[in-house]
């Protein structure tokens, strides 16, 4: 059987350290992690001399464009249409609420104004009512008066007698007549 392991690298004490510390980190034999490494560097086509690694660079800055151009896309698709709609929207929110306003501001200035006219006319016929109820109280009061002097005048007339003279008759006449007018 043929030993596969015919090659060897040379390198100086203090690459054998660091190189001893990455396979001991690693949890792995150097020689795995000396292959490991020229598959990664295979692979990736990676230049090991390239600390900052610009392939690595490239190729994040490439996909954040693609991110960037995917948003810019959904914007112009979805957000901006959306947004002037939802403009639209509140526009024609304001102009309903706006008209709403006036028409209902309208509306209770008229009712205030008939409010005000209907107050106008109970207040009329309350003091018309009252006038009435006066004038009741007052014929009450004047049947009252008027049945007293005619009870009065009743009591007198049935007082005289055959021999009462006329005079006495026409003084009870004028007395009565002067209480009827004083009413």
């Amino acid at each position: 059987m043929e030993d596969i392991n015919v090659r060897s690298v040379r390198y100086p004490v203090v690459v054998d350290q660091k190189f001893e510390k990455i396979a001991l980190k690693l949890g792995r034999t150097k020689r795995q992690v000396f292959i490991q490494m020229v598959d990664y560097f295979y692979k990736s086509k990676k230049d090991p001399v390239d600390l900052n690694d610009e392939v690595l660079k490239n190729t994040l800055l490439k996909n954040h464009q693609q991110y960037i151009g995917f948003i810019k896309t959904q914007e112009n698709m979805l957000l901006v249409p959306i947004k002037i709609l939802i403009d639209r929207i509140g526009e024609s929110q304001r102009q309903i609420i706006e008209r709403f306003n006036t028409e209902v501001l309208q509306h209770n200035v008229d009712v205030l104004n008939n409010q005000h006219a209907q107050a106008g006319v109970f207040s009329e016929i309350g003091r018309l009512m009252d006038v009435i109820a006066k004038s009741q109280k007052s014929k009450e009061t004047l049947k009252t008066q008027f049945m007293s002097i005619l009870e009065s005048y009743i009591r007198s007339r049935e007082a005289f007698t055959m021999m009462t003279s006329g005079r006495e008759k026409d003084e009870l006449i004028a007395m009565v007549k002067d209480q009827v007018r004083t009413l």
